[in-house]
């Protein structure tokens, strides 16, 4: 079992900057591959960004276009996104999400743990 919580979230103006933060807890940090997703409402949800177990692969959605950055420390056991330039269409409930395995998924169905969500919300 793994628990997965985040923080960080909130309003901010467009073309402002938030810091997501995922704490993990329960089993080794470093044996799961770690995604971000979001879900606004009447959409489906979709994969934000993911990193590999150490860290030194990651994979962006192309809406991302450069404005975000996910990375993770596994000494503190969290990993992270970074934000920037944020549109109104970012708006979503985000959600981090635990994979055990290698293979880059991209489907919120192939992962194993998730987190609660949290809102982030930005304004036009």
């Amino acid at each position: 079992q793994v628990q997965l919580v985040e923080s960080g979230g909130g309003l901010v103006q467009a073309g402002g900057s938030l810091r997501l933060s995922c704490a993990a807890s329960g089993r080794t940090f470093t044996n799961y591959a770690m995604g971000w997703f979001r879900q606004a409402p009447g959409k489906e949800r979709e994969l934000v960004a993911r990193i590999s177990r150490s860290g030194s692969s990651t994979y962006y959605a192309a809406f991302v276009k450069g404005r975000f950055t996910i990375s993770r420390d596994n000494a503190e056991n969290t990993v992270y996104l970074q934000m920037n330039s944020l549109k109104p269409e970012d708006t979503a409930v985000y959600y981090c999400a635990a994979d055990n395995t290698i293979v880059v998924h991209t489907r919120w169905h192939d992962y194993d743990y998730w987190g609660q969500g949290i809102q982030v919300t930005v304004s036009s």
